[in-house]
């Protein structure tokens, strides 16, 4: 199965993955700014998100990602991931070095990492109230966690019909498939790195972006001040300028 996605432009290659709260059009704001750049943006909905369907057998998001690139005929990208989609591309760029040319976490999840008690009483709540019907109270807690002081009403709307869609999709299915969990050695990792963290996120979120640095060979660690979870919905041209910025000092785009 191909992930359902979108291309466009011309240049390096940029692979959007989205958090687990959202779906590909989480990068709308980046979009076409990155176009304007030079770049060759790819974005993909992740299986039982936005209009990819749910899986069917075991899986591994990582595989469906190469397996794209391989459609496309992409040798390497740039993975700039958010949230949980921090994970696939640490996955990949561990297990397919050669592919990955620069790699921008935001919010990075981590595989390995030991989950706060605090985190996990918001996963237990999720699930309460998933368990007792109640999707509508599962995605104002997923909104009111995962969106900081600095994303508006249209933020969290935004954020809330990703996570309703998702929800809808995932609860029809007849099965839940977990995605494979892969075992890989982030010391294989040669991309450089940018780790983001925003100062209001959940502490597990903070603590994986500071340690990066410290696991991978080439990596730099910044902290916005502003930021919640999500701070490339929160304030788009901020981390659009951001983004440009790293890949113009990695993987710059010709004529730029």
């Amino acid at each position: 199965m191909t992930l359902s996605h979108d291309v466009a432009g011309d240049g390096p290659a940029v692979v959007l993955l989205h958090s687990g709260v959202c779906d590909r059009r989480m990068w709308d704001a980046q979009w076409t700014d990155l176009v304007d750049a030079g770049y060759r943006p790819v974005r993909c909905d992740f299986r039982g998100f936005g209009r990819s369907p749910v899986p069917d057998r075991p899986y591994s998001n990582a595989d469906d990602v190469l397996d794209l690139l391989d459609t496309l005929g992409i040798e390497r990208a740039a993975l700039v991931a958010s949230s949980s989609g921090g994970r696939v591309a640490l996955e990949i760029a561990a297990r397919r070095p050669e592919r990955v040319s620069a790699l921008a976490l935001l919010c990075s999840a981590l595989p390995g990492h030991e989950v706060s008690a605090g985190l996990r009483a918001i996963g237990a709540r999720e699930d309460e109230l998933l368990e007792a019907g109640d999707v509508a109270g599962a995605v104002e807690l997923m909104v009111d966690t995962w969106v900081g002081p600095a994303g508006g009403p249209d933020v969290r709307e935004a954020v809330r019909g990703m996570q309703r869609r998702a929800f809808d999709v995932q609860l029809a299915a007849l099965e839940e498939f977990e995605p494979i969990r892969a075992e890989f050695d982030l010391a294989a990792v040669t991309a450089p790195c940018l780790a983001v963290s925003g100062a209001h996120d959940v502490t597990d979120f903070r603590e994986i972006a500071a340690g990066v640095p410290g696991l991978l060979a080439d990596a730099r660690h910044v902290e916005l001040p502003w930021a919640g979870h999500l701070p490339s919905l929160e304030r788009p041209a901020a981390v659009t300028e951001l983004l440009v910025g790293f890949l113009r000092g990695t993987v710059p785009a010709a004529g730029r």
